[in-house]
């Protein structure tokens, strides 16, 4: 059984749209830029090595921090001795001094949005969604879209996307509104290119939207974790996050640098730009901010998400939670003997005692700290759960419990299996680095590529495969 060439699993979670890496920028009047607007700030040129002041800011580690100031994680040890050996998150506010080895275009220290309102966390908890767009005279107030569960409203359709990327409904809003006066101005726009992304698989809000909130996680979490470095403008012009930048503010400034060129794209992220208009709507958003992220973060115990004394086979390393390309905060497992989607009576299973809070086609979402927020707190997200036995919403799951069985249902896949990722606070964690999947004592490393990974306990290693290989069999409970 185990030497069948059969592939097992492959899954993409994102609606079903195939997102394309070279968008067709939209080179129209725009936003236009201003006649004058102030220059974006700049950093002075720094000596090889020179220590630099750095403030860590909600969810920095060490391994990106080393990407970052072009460094190493020795050299911040060595100049940051306090560190502990074991440390995960920095503490948000912890002084640092910092290696640097200066890079060339690198970009404004200019912030646009803390990272806490960036994600669908905390902060967005009681946010009325439907409410506020109620309270505007603009287009969204009136919008209605068919969707394969009939006409849907702009709240609904902003909702959802917010609520399966995690990327917060107030910044999806402030961002309709900049692009398109969603919520100002009562005529609808002559387009559906509502948001600037001109490509005909993309047309209307709902797929406007899910390019947008995937194309920001992509900078966000590439920024998060340390695998964004660099990139292009429609025209070729190289940008450098400056090394200070928060992840919420690389990921506007990669969003739009998908869509415009100099002087539009200086203007968009600076601060006559977005954050002009996210202020005007929702006030100063570096009022109060809250970290969403605190220091030292650990995982709670978990255990593998199927039944003690089975064996299942590891599928797929760290790969997208949702939609395509970051966050990698996803594992998949597959019940050994299953091909292609056939179903399956094996049982996935709870991770940690929790309260179901999401349960919808190929979805369940299971809270730890039961206060029924997906947005706050542990969150662990199951996709590819069938219909037939799925948990309910409401029902509290000891570790261990019924999930449901596992299955093709939900986003695309090619073969009968579960895909498990976690959330805290509304951000994906990612499921290698500092804060790796730790299941039973397994901890989990990405590979070169997506689903390539592997699965390491006291010296013992399991590698990812798409096929029933032995290499990929891992037992629960032991």
């Amino acid at each position: 059984m185990l030497t069948l060439s059969i592939f097992l699993t492959a899954c993409s979670s994102s609606s079903g749209t195939s997102l394309t890496e070279s968008p067709e920028p939209l080179f129209e009047s725009f936003p236009s830029p201003a006649a004058e607007h102030t220059p974006l700030p700049t950093r002075p040129y720094y000596q090889p090595g020179e220590l630099v002041e750095y403030i860590a800011q909600t969810g920095d580690t060490l391994p990106a921090l080393a990407v970052r100031f072009n460094t190493t994680k020795e050299q911040i040890r060595t100049a940051n001795e306090i560190i502990p050996p074991d440390a995960t998150t920095m503490p948000p506010g912890f002084p640092m001094q910092i290696p640097i080895y200066y890079q060339p275009l690198w970009g404004t220290p200019y912030q646009i949005l803390p990272d806490w309102l960036y994600v669908n966390g905390p902060a967005q908890v009681d946010f009325d969604m439907a409410a506020f767009i109620n309270e505007h005279p603009g287009w969204l107030r009136t919008y209605t879209e068919g969707r394969m569960r009939g006409p849907q409203s702009a709240a609904q359709l902003i909702e959802q996307v917010a609520t399966n990327f995690s990327v917060s409904p107030r910044l999806l809003l402030a961002m309709l509104e900049y692009q398109s006066q969603g919520l100002s101005n009562p005529t609808l726009p002559d387009t559906t290119y509502f948001l600037g992304y001109q490509n005909q698989n993309y047309r209307g809000l709902y797929l406007q939207l899910v390019w947008t909130a995937n194309t920001l996680n992509n900078g966000y979490y590439g920024w998060r974790g340390g695998t964004l470095r660099e990139f292009d403008s429609p025209d070729r012009r190289l940008q450098r996050p400056d090394p200070w930048q928060n992840a919420a503010s690389v990921a506007l400034q990669y969003y739009y640098s998908r869509l415009y060129n100099s002087p539009i794209y200086d203007q968009i992220i600076g601060p006559g730009g977005l954050a002009e208009t996210y202020a005007t709507l929702f006030g100063d958003p570096w009022e109060n901010v809250e970290p969403h992220i605190p220091g030292s973060l650990r995982q709670p115990d978990f255990i593998l998400p199927f039944e003690r004394g089975k064996s299942w086979n590891y599928t797929g390393g760290p790969h997208t939670g949702w939609g395509l390309g970051e966050p990698f905060a996803a594992i998949d497992f597959a019940p050994i003997g299953i091909s292609d989607c056939n179903p399956s009576e094996s049982w996935i299973t709870a991770v940690a005692d929790g309260l179901v809070i999401r349960a919808e086609p190929g979805i369940v979402v299971l809270d730890l700290d039961g206060d029924g927020h997906e947005q706050t707190g542990w969150v662990i997200f199951y996709l590819h759960v069938a219909t037939d036995n799925r948990a309910r919403v409401g029902q509290f799951l000891p570790t261990g419990g019924y999930i449901g069985h596992p299955s093709c249902e939900g986003g695309s896949s090619t073969g009968t299996h579960v895909h498990i990722a976690r959330k805290f606070n509304g951000e994906w964690i990612l499921a290698d680095g500092p804060l790796a999947f730790n299941l039973e004592g397994w901890i989990s490393a990405r590979g070169e590529r997506a689903y390539q990974g592997t699965l390491t306990r006291l010296g013992q290693t399991v590698i990812a495969s798409t096929r029933a290989e032995a290499i990929s069999v891992i037992r629960a409970g032991e």
